[in-house]
């Protein structure tokens, strides 16, 4: 064997040396990048699970807030409901209390009325219905008389007054 070829047998065996070199260190580099894609698979599953805690405590607290809202709007329209219906109560109260007239005041309105429904009754039964009007520019008051019957009085100035007939 000449030189040569124990030169190029000794290259091809130190090329596939370095070859298996590289093949290990590429295997080597391929389970580190599963390693590694397994790593960061983890940690990103790790931060989701994190992140996701915070988020549902944040959304607890959220959620304790909106209903401490809620409470709070439940009593201001409850008070506003009770101070509004007591307004409303109020006010008609006082307008009646003012305008309409007292338990004494009525007694004495109705004893009144019953004293005048006597008088009328009265004179309905003495014959004492009768027409009466406003007459002439004045707008005074007037009554039908009998104008065939005599006339009474010194000066004549007393008429017999016309009954209604029921």
């Amino acid at each position: 064997m000449d030189d040569d070829t124990v030169k190029i047998g000794l290259l091809m065996e130190s090329a596939q040396t370095h070859q298996k070199l590289a093949e290990a260190q590429l295997d080597k580099l391929h389970s580190h990048m599963q390693g590694l894609d397994d790593v960061v698979r983890e940690e990103i599953r790790r931060t989701l699970a994190e992140e996701l805690r915070e988020l549902t405590q944040e959304s607890k607290r959220a959620a304790l807030a909106l209903r401490c809202i809620k409470r709070a709007a439940n009593l201001r329209a409850f008070l506003w409901s009770i101070g509004i219906s007591i307004t409303c109560t109020a006010i008609p109260s006082a307008i009646a209390h003012w305008t309409l007239p007292s338990d004494t005041e009525i007694a004495t309105l109705r004893a009144k009325r019953d004293e005048l429904a006597s008088a009328v009754s009265r004179l309905e039964q003495q014959g004492g219905l009768a027409e009466w009007r406003r007459c002439g520019d004045s707008a005074r008051l007037c009554v039908r008389v009998e104008p065939k019957l005599p006339v009474y009085g010194d000066k004549a100035d007393y008429y017999i007054v016309k009954e209604i007939k029921k």
